[in-house]
């Protein structure tokens, strides 16, 4: 049962990290466009502050899941809406749905398992007393 303890706590905190690397790797870009120093600051700064309220998010998640389970899950939905919000405006193919979802699934799984942990966590002290 500790093991099971051990990965539900963890693996939504890894995940969290591994996720936030991956967004921030998009940021990377920028360095393709010939900008001058402060221009790349700038557009770096802008690519990642997506990485900097997730990574706040994640912060405040390691002691109160509940807001990571929350967070998460709003980020995925709210990504989703701006992919379609953007495609109906342009002009909508249905692969758009699938590439929102590389985004969104992951952030979706990491919402589930903070929610999993925080359940988990508030049954166990209950049962206790």
């Amino acid at each position: 049962m500790k093991k099971i303890n051990n990965f539900i706590y963890w693996t939504p905190r890894i995940l969290s990290i591994i996720f936030i690397l991956f967004l921030a790797m998009f940021s990377l870009d920028v360095f393709e466009t010939g900008l001058s120093f402060w221009e790349t600051i700038l557009g770096l700064f802008m690519h990642n502050i997506p990485v900097f309220i997730l990574l706040a998010i994640l912060l405040i998640s390691w002691k109160h899941e509940i807001v990571g389970g929350i967070a998460f899950t709003l980020a995925g939905i709210s990504y989703i809406i701006m992919i379609m919000a953007n495609a109906l405006r342009n002009s909508f193919e249905w692969y758009m749905i699938s590439y929102s979802l590389i985004i969104a699934a992951p952030a979706f799984l990491i919402g589930i398992l903070f929610m999993i942990n925080w359940y988990r966590k508030n049954h166990k002290d209950k049962n206790s007393n």
